[in-house]
């Protein structure tokens, strides 16, 4: 059973001026209600999804979508082959520190717009003009990599398992049996994500803990037992090149992906706001605090996995199971202790990546809901019993599906996917905050702000994003055939055309940006409508 509250056409879209959190300009019923919800009511939609998450579970979902023991790991491979331990060590700092700085310029704009369609409701009200038109674009790209970042985490995921199976079972890790793991796992993340945000919510406070403790144990495990281990030098200071390019600083950039890939998804603790308590604070709070902790916990996992590389480098890149560090571990600590490492890691990828289906079917939600998906009304669906988009969760399952389907051709998909995923949400992430400099002091902070700081940081973050776009759609090979090309640019490139040809065509004559759904009188009617309807579902069970 479910019902659709759509945007109401009549009430147009929230104009760039309008009073925002905190303002005089706030309805003087929504005052008397709860803070969270009074603060919605003036981003002008009603509390349809269920508030139940705290300042931690905000901050969870992020942390778990970052998922250093999936990004991290799937990644090692094209770190060892693309500037080896040099670009992975300081290549994570480097990173590491100018993914904070984009963040914090996340933050506090999340910190005055606490609404789930987060980035792209951000450019529509930041925009001095065609607030429509920046609207769509951040938010198409936001939603291209919302999809590849889902697909990036369970396919690496896929990997890792079929791996394990491998090494437990004798099943081969071909490529067939990795895409059907990899379904299997995006049906198990869908099917997760019907049970309602408290499942969520639960499971991702228990990835938090997963994951600390479980980079604890192998960095441990591999510090204490290996009988040798590599030197200081070769960790901190070995470049190895693999690529086939020669231009050394050419290698060591586009090395970069493994790390920043990595430092994706925190724009979750946005999406998730309508579901936070306190979410003008909570909300920016799980942003940094998300990449600050991965970024301390990143580096120390790295490293610890790198001193345990001794005198097989090369066996490693060409194991059987397809994933370098899995071998690296059996080589250094034995066959069931690499297993056990190994069972470590894809359970922490698991609870990635049902967090990052939870945050992707929230954002199509929120774009739905203002007629910007095709079969919006479909997609802007809440299920009445969990209070969750349950149709757009399936929209991110399915087609997140569809972007792994390459691989079963191409060797080089998964590197492609991440690529997808990192220029897609970080062409995202600072469109919002290069809008908040240009806006200049017609942008009311929230209460969450960064001060006498803020132009410095918003103009380094929009500048890391630029050169980072141009990165990661480079060639990652050489030479350059059809089994090596990345796919990154033309699936940037569809979405464009896709979104830009769409736009021209028609959506700019009826796509305002962020629509109201109604006065105070109409939200508070939505909202006792889903009230009414779960009362009714309570009585029958």
């Amino acid at each position: 059973m479910s019902t659709d509250a759509g945007p109401s056409s009549s009430s147009g879209e929230v104009p760039p001026g309008s009073p925002g959190p905190g303002s005089s300009g706030r309805p003087a019923a929504a005052a008397a209600i709860d803070p969270d919800v009074a603060q919605l009511h003036a981003l002008g939609y009603a509390q349809e999804l269920r508030r139940r998450m705290g300042g931690f579970s905000n901050f969870a979902v992020s942390f778990t979508i970052i998922s250093i023991l999936s990004g991290c790991l799937t990644l090692y491979g094209y770190g060892m082959t693309t500037g080896g331990p040099v670009d992975m060590v300081w290549g994570w700092l480097l990173v590491g520190i100018m993914t904070t700085v984009v963040g914090l310029g996340m933050a506090e704009v999340c910190s005055a717009y606490p609404t789930a369609g987060g980035l792209y409701y951000w450019s529509a009200k930041l925009a001095k003009r065609n607030g429509a038109a920046w609207s769509w674009f951040t938010g198409w790209f936001n939603l291209l990599g919302q999809v590849a970042i889902t697909a990036g985490i369970d396919f690496g995921f896929a990997l890792f398992f079929t791996a394990f199976l491998s090494l437990t079972t004798g099943l081969s890790a071909t490529r067939g049996h990795v895409v059907i793991v990899y379904a299997a796992i995006l049906l198990l993340h869908g099917l997760i994500n019907t049970f309602g945000v408290r499942v969520v919510a639960f499971l991702s406070d228990v990835s938090v803990w997963w994951h600390i403790f479980g980079v604890a144990i192998i960095v441990i495990v591999l510090a204490v037992l290996p009988a040798h281990h590599a030197s200081a030098g070769f960790v901190f200071g070995k470049f190895i090149n693999k690529t086939g390019w020669s231009p050394t600083w050419y290698v060591f950039l586009i090395g970069l992906l493994m790390a920043q890939y990595t430092f994706t998804g925190y724009d979750a603790s946005a999406h998730m706001t309508e579901e936070t308590r306190d979410a003008s604070v909570s909300g920016p709070r799980g942003i940094v605090s998300s990449i600050l902790v991965s970024l301390v916990a990143g580096f120390i996992l790295i490293v610890g996995i790198t001193f345990a590389i001794y005198h097989n480098y090369d066996s490693s890149l060409t194991s059987s199971t397809g994933v370098p560090p899995v071998q690296i571990w059996i080589d250094s600590i034995g066959r069931l202790g690499g297993e056990l490492l190994l069972v470590i890691a894809f359970v922490a990828q698991a609870y990635c990546g049902m967090a990052s289906v939870t945050a992707n079917s929230r954002m199509i939600f929120a774009f739905s809901r203002d007629g910007a998906v095709p079969g919006h009304r479909l997609w802007h669906r809440i299920n009445p019993r969990t209070r969750t988009p349950t149709n757009s969760i399936w929209f991110a399952v399915v087609f997140a599906f569809v972007l792994g389907v390459p691989y079963l051709w191409s060797p080089t998909a998964y590197g492609a996917i991440t690529s997808i995923a990192t220029i897609g949400l970080y062409i995202a992430y600072v469109t919002p905050t290069l809008l908040r400099r240009l806006a200049g002091d017609s942008f009311t902070p929230g209460p969450w702000q960064l001060g006498r700081w803020s132009p410095l940081i918003g103009w380094l973050g929009v500048a890391w994003a630029a050169v980072i776009t141009i990165l990661f759609v480079l060639p990652e090979v050489y030479p350059v055939t059809v089994s090596t090309f990345n796919y990154a640019p033309v699936a940037v490139g569809v979405v464009l055309l896709f979104a830009g040809g769409w736009w021209l065509i028609g959506a700019r004559k009826w796509f305002t940006g962020p629509r109201m759904q109604g006065d105070e009188a109409e939200l508070e009617a939505i909202e006792a409508e889903f009230a009414e309807i779960e009362h009714e579902l309570n009585e029958i069970d």
